[in-house]
């Protein structure tokens, strides 16, 4: 028998769920942005006091090695960032599916299970 306060209960469960997870994700997303902001700032700022610095060398070897110094920090920095950004990616997806989880193993645990036919009254 189809009871409703039973499925009332449960959409509003459904519905909390959903909006916990969408204000959690939106969170997640906005930390990202300020990261990617914050690192696009320190990148700007590393190249200007690099040139910076490369303007007043006064060799050949001297701005070899400055430059080389720089594109080895950047490349270092880039993927660092790179790397935190994609476990931020991954924190996000795992956590927008965590509360869904438990509904959707009982709900293939009950799928699994074969339904029982009764024989129809004669």
């Amino acid at each position: 028998m189809f009871n409703f306060d039973d499925a009332n209960r449960k959409s509003k469960e459904a519905i909390d769920t959903m909006l916990k997870s969408y204000s959690d994700t939106a969170k997640a997303f906005q930390a990202i942005a300020t990261e990617t902001a914050e690192y696009s700032k320190s990148s700007f700022q590393d190249a200007v006091t690099h040139f910076e610095t490369l303007s007043g060398a006064r060799s050949f070897e001297s701005v070899f090695e400055l430059q080389t110094s720089y594109a080895k920090s950047a490349y270092e920095g880039f993927v660092a960032e790179a790397t935190k950004l994609g476990e931020m990616y991954s924190d996000i997806a795992k956590n927008a599916y965590k509360p869904y989880q438990a509904p959707v193993a009982a709900a293939v645990k009950t799928a699994k299970t074969p339904a029982t036919v009764t024989p129809a009254a004669a």
